[in-house]
């Protein structure tokens, strides 16, 4: 089996890591209000973030973008939250558009945060040019999408380190209830136990997730733009939506330490393979009659579009062997959306988050004994105590051969307004003036998994896929 690593020297990474975490640059000063600048909104994601109003956020933001149809359809977005009957936003929106609104933003420096959530293919230097500007960054992800992003990337943060100011990821995934009580049950030994290693066929951690071109947000049908269809500009599954998962087996297997790329990521094997999108398909979530140019090199008999948007990585990291893979189909089927599958070994039971139709494509977490007893029972009621002091509402339910967590619908605030949750604690890191010391080498680790495993899935022949 093929095994991919980066050589890079200590001495650079420990430097690195020092620049983005120094502790004399880490003293609590009081900030000012945060004043956001939205930098060419091109993802719906960049709206979610306004969903909600913040304390300490200026209503006032700056928008910098491109003319065209991207940024019209983000200030629409935001005009839907502040028109609301209920729960209205309050947001002003001063908006600059034209070829030179990247200098323009860096010249005029309305605000201290950026908001960057948009076309991939510009996102790294967006970053790297925000942060030389002593800008603080909240960047959807993913932050870079190929292997020479990457090394844009390790210089954005070394320079956000020297520069102190914060460069910070959408992980979303981290504020969804099945995923955050699955990390706090692997945590109790006399439920869990320890995480298994796993091998190369039977992994210890595995993490699926379904995505759908054609879906709903905030009620209405989500108009895609074309370029998010090109890989070169999106970037491919292997890159975009599997840095949630990745994320996910860092943040759940090894919570607050640090990962170093260099000594703890070992990736195995990767994979991609295209879905098919008719014209008649593409017509219908972009709005657009025929395929751009920048398209037809994915255009098969002019009428199919091949979009590698699925992926799958197979890696070791701190020797726990890891399978993650993401899957893009054109439409959910009826009653059913965006689905998560994930499962953790343990010695003691397995943790498992299933959303499939039994589930009524909701998603519910299960907890299975390697070995069932009266004796595991008991110590699984008894230490299941902590976890509900800690989630008051949530309960266990015994079935024939796994027990069901029931999670109270109050938990279940859903993907957009994990977007908010996600601003609060960038907030406060903000106030703050840093991030937790293992945020920064774990971002590091994140991108390095997912864009080498890119560059070794490229190496080998596309495998044909019937995705719909």
């Amino acid at each position: 089996m093929d095994t991919f690593r980066i050589t890079v020297g200590a001495a650079l990474l420990s430097g690195l890591l020092a620049a983005c975490s120094s502790p004399e640059k880490s003293t609590h000063v009081a900030r000012k209000p945060v004043q956001i600048i939205t930098l060419d909104p091109g993802h719906f994601h960049a709206a979610l973030v306004q969903k909600s109003m913040y304390g300490r956020v200026d209503s006032t933001i700056h928008v910098y973008a491109p003319e065209g149809s991207d940024v019209q359809d983000h200030l629409k977005r935001i005009e839907g939250f502040n028109a609301r009957s209920e729960n209205p936003t309050r947001w002003s929106q001063q908006v600059y558009t034209g070829p030179d609104y990247l200098d323009k933003m860096i010249e005029q420096k309305q605000g201290n945060v950026v908001v960057i959530a948009g076309n991939n293919q510009k996102k790294t230097e967006y970053i790297r040019k925000a942060v030389e500007a002593g800008l603080h960054v909240l960047a959807d992800k993913p932050m870079c999408i190929d292997s020479a992003g990457f090394e844009q990337l390790k210089a954005a943060f070394a320079t956000a380190g020297q520069k102190n100011v914060l460069l910070y990821d959408i992980m979303t995934e981290r504020s969804e209830i099945t995923t955050m009580l699955q990390k706090e049950l692997s945590q109790i030994p006399e439920i869990f136990g320890e995480l298994q290693k796993g091998t190369a066929k039977d992994p210890a951690v595995t993490k699926e997730s379904v995505h759908h071109f054609y879906k709903y947000v905030s009620g209405s049908p989500l108009k895609r733009p074309a370029w998010f269809m090109d890989v070169a500009q999106q970037g491919e599954g292997v890159v975009d939506v599997t840095t949630h998962l990745v994320d996910l087996v860092q943040w759940e297997c090894f919570p607050d330490q640090a990962i170093d790329y260099q000594q703890d990521v070992e990736i195995l094997n990767a994979r991609r393979w295209p879905t098919r999108m008719t014209r008649s398909e593409f017509n219908t979530i972009t709005q657009m009659s025929r395929f751009p140019d920048y398209l037809k090199k994915d255009v098969v008999q002019d009428t199919v579009l091949n979009v590698f948007s699925n992926g799958e990585i197979n890696y070791r990291l701190k020797g726990v062997h890891a399978r993650v893979s993401v899957i893009w189909n054109y439409k959910a089927p009826e009653g059913a959306g965006d689905t998560h599958f994930s499962v953790m070994k343990g010695t003691r039971s397995n943790l498992e988050i299933r959303q499939g139709a039994p589930e009524k494509y909701v998603p519910e977490l299960y907890i299975k004994a390697a070995k069932s007893d009266a004796a595991w029972e008991k110590a699984l009621t008894q230490a299941f105590e902590q976890v509900k002091a800690r989630y008051p509402g949530v309960e266990l339910k015994k079935g024939a051969k796994e027990w069901q967590v029931i999670i109270p619908a109050t938990y279940r605030n859903g993907h957009e307004a994990h977007f908010a949750e996600v601003m609060e604690r960038f907030l406060k890191y903000h106030e703050a003036g840093k991030l937790p010391a293992w945020e920064v080498p774990n971002m590091l680790a994140k991108y390095y998994t997912t864009t080498k495993a890119l560059q070794m899935a490229r190496k080998s022949p596309p495998q044909i896929s019937l995705n719909k």
